[in-house]
C-alpha cells in the first residue's frame, strides 16, 4: 500500500492501478459507502456517482468544488441529486495557474438568483490566468 497523501480528501493507491495524472478519492456523494445515500430506488442501490465502489478517479491535482462546497450534492435544490459542477465527486481538477473568476467572484454561482454553476468557470470559482 502506498502512503496516504497529507491532503485528507485524496487517498492514493498503488501507482500501477492509477493512470498517469489521475488520483483516486473517496466519493463525496455517498461518503465512500458505495450505496445511494438517499435510498431513492432502494436502500441497497449502488451510488450513482461511484457505481458502488466508494471511490472515484479524477485528473489531479484536485481542488474542492466551489459550487457544492465539496459535498458532492446539488446545492440550492430540494432534490437529492449529485452536483452538476463536479459530478458528485466533491472536487474538480485544479487549474494552474489560476485567478478568481471575474464573472462569479469566486463563488461558482451564475448570478446568485439563478443558483446554477457559473458558465465561465463551470462552478470552480477560478479560471486560467
Amino acid at each position: 500500500m502506498a502512503k496516504k497523501s497529507k491532503q485528507a480528501t485524496i487517498a492514493l493507491e498503488e501507482p500501477e492501478r492509477i493512470e498517469q495524472h489521475k488520483v483516486e478519492i473517496k466519493c463525496a456523494f455517498c461518503k465512500g459507502k458505495g450505496k445511494d445515500p438517499f435510498g431513492i430506488l432502494s436502500n441497497l442501490s449502488d451510488c450513482q456517482v461511484c457505481g458502488g465502489s466508494g471511490k472515484v478517479r479524477i485528473e489531479g491535482p484536485v481542488a474542492k468544488c466551489a459550487f457544492c462546497g465539496g459535498s458532492g450534492v446539488q446545492p440550492y435544490t430540494t432534490d437529492k441529486l449529485h452536483c452538476i459542477a463536479c459530478g458528485g465527486k466533491g472536487v474538480v481538477t485544479k487549474i494552474s495557474p489560476s485567478k478568481e473568476c471575474p464573472t462569479c467572484g469566486g463563488n461558482g454561482l451564475y448570478l446568485s438568483e439563478y443558483k446554477q454553476p457559473c458558465s465561465k468557470c463551470n462552478g470552480q470559482g477560478v479560471v486560467a490566468k
